[in-house]
């Protein structure tokens, strides 16, 4: 098949970042926009645009009936996906099966088998992969005993989503009962799924994940990103490679992300994410992200590569267009993620109308916005506003060029983490490299 017209399902940077490649392959886009994004910037850009419902997500993005009746009326092939609302959803992939439309992104074989994270685990063991010590759990009774036998302090965890959802840290017995009910009911609400599960807490553990294609034959790996600098598991910064990483320790995360992706015939973008202990020195197994990801340009600045290409060059049917040892990884990438939030207000959203948006350009600066003066943040989304991304060719060099781009960003109208991001850049732990993942929660006096 060749891609002649592609329905994108999502708003934001990464319906712009989906536009820009599918057009200059000669497809043509169709977004389908919520009311309340049907003056945005995507909008503007697509070369139709379709209003699939109001603004709330429920009645819009996360529609999929609307999204499906979107793709026939404007006669698409194809339906991109993005990241979140229905990415991951393997009813919705089905749907776009029995409608004779092309899912851009994993089987729905494949997401149900990673979208429910004990089967995930279960694939994973089977794989041969290190995983967590824990379980599923079926009440607070449950829980208990699970946690005596594996060892305190554990983490609760939905099962059948992520992003933070659903995820409490126990650190004593009397925590328990009331952790795990609103564990259920926090993940009963989100993704109507109450199941949880339970894992070992690992205090001092780093977030470094790797980045998958596979045509369903074969599997390649595209290196490793460091997320550790996250606040309630949701990533601030992101790096490649990953700094203070044994060389060593990232060739078994490598061959297991392999692993994982070869036992499932994986088709796609999809990233393996691990969780490494740096007090054993092990990594572990924590789930895999069956589609393209925020901070997928980090691994594009690396390699060189189009992420989107290669998915649509996956979807058409064609093999791998990469081979492993085709596959070169130069120099040093960030990113920052710019959100609508007022970090001194414990991080409230910040809708409202941008006045004023000026980014940064330059030799190995990109910039995925969605954003320009007048443009209205709506109450309704993630408040993503842009990526600032940098390429060096050593981790000092890609830190001096994000100061410096970060120095000429300037966002008016809706509060940023602007401020927050500078500081931390500046700030000695993390400019050592190879933090944990509640450095951020132990750094927020920086704010």
């Amino acid at each position: 098949m060749i891609l002649r017209r592609l329905l994108i399902a999502n708003r934001g940077e990464i319906a712009v970042r989906i536009l820009r490649t599918a057009q200059s392959l000669g497809i043509e886009c169709v977004l389908a926009a919520s009311e309340a994004d049907l003056a945005s910037v995507p909008a503007r850009l697509a070369d139709r645009t379709v209003c699939i419902g109001p603004g709330p997500s429920h009645a819009s993005y996360l529609n999929g009936a609307a999204l499906i009746a979107a793709a026939l009326a404007n006669h698409v092939q194809a339906v991109h996906p993005g990241y979140g609302f229905l990415s991951e959803n393997a009813s919705f992939a089905r749907q776009c099966r029995e409608a004779g439309l092309t899912f851009i992104g994993p089987t729905e074989e494949q997401l149900g088998a990673v979208g429910d994270k004990l089967k995930a685990r279960a694939h994973a063991l089977a794989a041969g992969l290190p995983v967590v010590p824990g379980g599923a759990v079926s009440s607070a009774a449950d829980a208990l005993a699970l946690a005596e036998r594996i060892g305190w302090p554990v983490l609760i965890k939905a099962v059948g989503g992520g992003g933070g959802r659903g995820m409490k840290p126990v650190h004593e017995p009397a925590q328990m009962a009331h952790a795990a009910e609103l564990a259920m009911a926090e993940a009963a609400g989100a993704f109507g799924d109450p199941r949880i599960y339970l894992e070992r807490f690992v205090a001092a553990g780093r977030h470094v994940e790797v980045q998958l294609l596979g045509d369903g034959a074969h599997v390649v790996h595209l290196g490793e990103r460091d997320c550790s600098v996250q606040r309630r598991y949701q990533k601030l910064i992101e790096e490649a490679p990953a700094p203070a990483l044994p060389d060593e320790l990232r060739r078994a995360m490598y061959a297991a992300a392999v692993a994982f992706g070869t036992h499932l015939r994986y088709r796609g973008a999809g990233t393996v994410e691990f969780l490494v202990d740096t007090v054993r020195r092990e990594f572990y197994f924590l789930e895999m992200n069956a589609r393209i990801q925020v901070e997928h340009p980090v691994t594009e600045a690396l390699t060189g590569l189009d992420m989107v290409a290669e998915q649509i060059a996956i979807a058409e049917g064609r093999p791998l267009r990469v081979a492993q040892s085709a596959v070169v990884m130069s120099g040093h990438a960030l990113e920052c993620r710019v959100n609508a939030e007022d970090v001194s207000r414990d991080f409230r959203p910040s809708p409202g109308t941008v006045r004023a948006a000026v980014f940064p350009a330059g030799r190995d600066v990109r910039v995925d916005t969605h954003i320009e003066a007048g443009t209205t943040v709506p109450p309704f989304y993630d408040s993503l506003l842009a990526k600032v991304i940098v390429h060096g060719p050593d981790r000092a060099s890609a830190l001096a060029r994000m100061r410096a781009a970060l120095a000429s960003c300037r966002i008016e109208g809706v509060e940023s983490n602007l401020a927050l991001h500078r500081a931390l850049l500046q700030e000695p732990q993390f400019v050592q490299g190879g933090v944990d993942t509640s450095y951020l929660t132990r750094q927020l006096p920086l704010r």
